[in-house]
């Protein structure tokens, strides 16, 4: 019985490429610069399975995959995948949660602190060489310790989070979402309360949902209207779950007292995007998930769906959408 074909579009560890040798014959575009799209669509037409992480999904690449079966990406967010269209072709999209939440509630917690105590602007402050013995109240920042936190999103990742705000930090936590949670109601003492109540109470104010036609620009200049004068507002879900204008005209007039975010609009940011010229600010190149165990584990994860996928076997990470 001939083995299926799966084409990946990256780089993984080789941990991950012998196991998909195992069982798949495949080929991979193994260099460091990102696999221009007439390159994937070119070895897309054999294909029972693709390995990616965030290359998008859609018609156009469907069209060119008559035997695709399945596509597993390296990441927990799937905003790339036409489900749609997906599901009309029977393609099963799987993804990664789970091995990445401790990772990324690690990273929510350093902008939350960075944000706060100013630690990316002070640090900037002390090696130019600014600073002075009478500096005083000017380098204050505001505690992280007992503030109430507002989450977005109370998903596994939400859920990390309040965990580390209850008893790491004493934290008022409270939260919005689709659905009520009852055990992390009663784990962290989490109140669940309507966005509009929740923006106006919190300190600080984490975006964990993820990127839907619901969600996209979910908070806008309404939303930040709605804030507290000294709130916090951190993002580490999708650029595009926020109106970037309105974010920036935010921080500009001073309605917000800081921002901490990982994503952006547009990815990799612009340099001239005013967001990074201002000093309470704080921005990181889409990291959440960066660290060297975490990003192994993911790519063994979606290595292991698409062997499932292709080889008549249920995964267990399909997509909700497409299961």
């Amino acid at each position: 019985m001939s083995r299926p074909f799966v084409f990946i579009d990256r780089p993984i560890p080789a941990e991950a490429e012998a196991y998909i040798g195992q069982y798949c014959e495949y080929a991979i575009w193994n260099r460091r610069e990102k696999m221009p799209r007439e390159v994937l669509l070119e070895n897309m037409s054999k294909a029972a399975g693709l390995l990616t992480a965030g290359r998008k999904v859609d018609q156009s690449l469907l069209d060119v995959s008559p035997q695709l079966r399945a596509v597993s990406t390296i990441s927990v967010g799937y905003n790339h995948f036409d489900i749609e269209a997906m599901k009309a072709r029977g393609v099963i999209g799987t993804h990664t949660p789970d091995v990445l939440t401790e990772t990324v509630a690690d990273l929510v917690f350093g902008l939350m602190l960075s944000s706060a105590r100013r630690i990316a602007e002070l640090d900037r402050y002390v090696k130019e060489g600014r600073w002075k013995e009478n500096d005083g109240e000017s380098l204050f920042g505001v505690d992280v310790h007992h503030a109430s936190l507002g989450i977005i999103g109370m998903g596994r990742i939400g859920e990390a989070i309040a965990r580390r705000a209850k008893f790491g930090f004493e934290m008022d936590v409270r939260y919005s979402g689709r659905s009520r949670k009852p055990e992390a109601e009663e784990r962290y003492g989490a109140v669940y309360m309507s966005m509009e109540e929740l923006l106006k109470s919190s300190d600080f104010i984490v975006l964990m949902t993820p990127l839907t036609a619901e969600t996209e620009k979910l908070i806008g200049r309404e939303q930040f209207r709605l804030m507290k004068s000294g709130a916090i507002f951190i993002n580490a879900s999708r650029g595009r779950t926020v109106d970037e204008a309105a974010l920036i005209e935010a921080l500009q007039e001073g309605r917000i007292r800081a921002a901490g975010l990982d994503v952006f609009e547009k990815e990799p940011v612009p340099a001239d995007n005013p967001l990074l010229a201002m000093p309470n600010v704080v921005a990181l190149p889409h990291i959440g998930s960066a660290t060297s165990r975490t990003r192994f584990d993911m790519a063994m994860l979606a290595a292991r769906n698409l062997v499932m996928a292709v080889t008549g076997q249920r995964p267990p990470n399909v997509i909700p959408e497409l299961k």
